[in-house]
């Protein structure tokens, strides 16, 4: 028996749990759904799914590695969450996939092309995450999702009289009523990119019974 075949197969899961580590240290460090373990898991998970096709007699490797896709979809969709106006762990969810991707690719021998990828995907983590935080600084539109218990035309009228005061050009998206509270939508955009005034009024306004931004 050639033992070959069994010593490369385990050195191609044990360099996708490297991989799947490092990816994951940085998710559990931010403390994200999908974690160290979770991406490990993935990463591995992956490989042995490719490393089995590929032995599969019946030439099924591209069914086993188009259902690894659609697996990982139903999980990457367990990790995105609605909070809110908010939408929460797309991120996460494309660290998966990409995970996943890593898992094959070391499964086929592409060690270069995973390597490389390994890099880039660090470098998005760890390197650009200052840049996207600066480029934040610039956006100058906010979403508030307002729910009150005031039912007339009074305090829709009264936020925006509030608005023009401190000069913030608004819009009203959407207004709707919600059992016996009225819910309004509205994109807001501070000159000076600060919307504290915003939600100190919101906070402090008796009629105020819950707001998202």
């Amino acid at each position: 028996m050639d033992f070959t075949v069994y010593f490369e197969g385990a050195a191609q899961v044990f360099f996708a749990f490297i991989i799947g580590a490092i990816i994951g240290m940085e998710r559990e460090f931010r403390s994200k759904p999908a974690g160290f373990r979770t991406m490990i898991l993935i990463c591995v998970g992956a490989c042995l799914y490719t490393i089995l096709s590929k032995e599969a007699a019946n030439g099924s490797a591209d069914r086993i590695a188009s259902n690894i896709v659609t697996g990982i979809g139903f999980i990457g969709a367990g990790v995105i969450f609605k909070e809110g106006i908010s939408v929460n762990g797309l991120t996460t969810a494309a660290l998966i996939w990409v995970t996943a991707a890593l898992g094959m690719a070391i499964g086929y021998h592409n060690y270069t092309l995973t390597i490389v990828v390994s890099v880039i995907v660090v470098v998005v983590l760890f390197i650009l995450e200052p840049l996207q935080r600066f480029i934040e600084r610039f956006h100058k539109v906010k979403d508030y999702r307002i729910r009150t218990g005031n039912l007339g035309i009074a305090f829709k009228m009264e936020l925006e009289d509030f608005f023009n005061r401190n000069d913030f050009d608004f819009r009203c998206l959407k207004s709707a009523k919600d059992n016996q509270d009225a819910v309004y939508l509205y994109r807001v955009s501070a000159p000076d990119r600060n919307y504290t005034r915003v939600e100190e009024y919101l906070i402090g306004h008796k009629d105020v019974k819950g707001f998202d931004a």
